[in-house]
């Protein structure tokens, strides 16, 4: 079978991550060698408060991950990340070929910090808000 790159978002609990970062990304890299899978490039992405409480947690920590493998390991992965303690929910895309090298750059040069603080320059403007409905 051909080998593909996908691109990853693990949510990762928070409690775990705060006892131990690397330990929390080497369970999550385990997984993916287990299955035969080479990792790219894998970097802390944020943490944050969740919009709703995934599996009683009230915040995550993400964890952006590119790896090479087949198609056919995929279901094997996304099994063991349910079963696992550190994941909370994974997301998992196949990446384009000619968009690999640009999004591994990317994901490795830039700070989601930076990219939230510019977005949020934008946002702020001198226009009044309407109030909503439930004020």
């Amino acid at each position: 079978m051909p080998v593909n790159t996908y691109e990853a978002m693990f949510l990762l609990d928070s409690s775990k991550v705060a006892i131990s970062w690397d330990d929390s990304v080497k369970h999550v890299h385990d997984i993916l060698t287990k299955h035969e899978s080479e990792i790219v490039a894998s970097r802390q992405w944020d943490e944050r408060r969740l919009s709703y409480p995934v599996d009683g947690h009230k915040k995550g920590t993400y964890l952006l991950t590119y790896f090479k493998s087949e198609g056919a390991n995929l279901k094997d992965i996304v099994a063991d990340c349910r079963l696992s303690d550190h994941v909370l929910r994974e997301l998992i895309l196949k990446v384009h070929p000619k968009l690999v090298d640009h999004l591994v750059n990317q994901a490795m040069t830039s700070t989601p910090n930076a990219e939230e603080e510019g977005r949020r320059e934008e946002d702020m403007d001198d226009r009044p808000r309407r109030r909503r409905r439930d004020d």
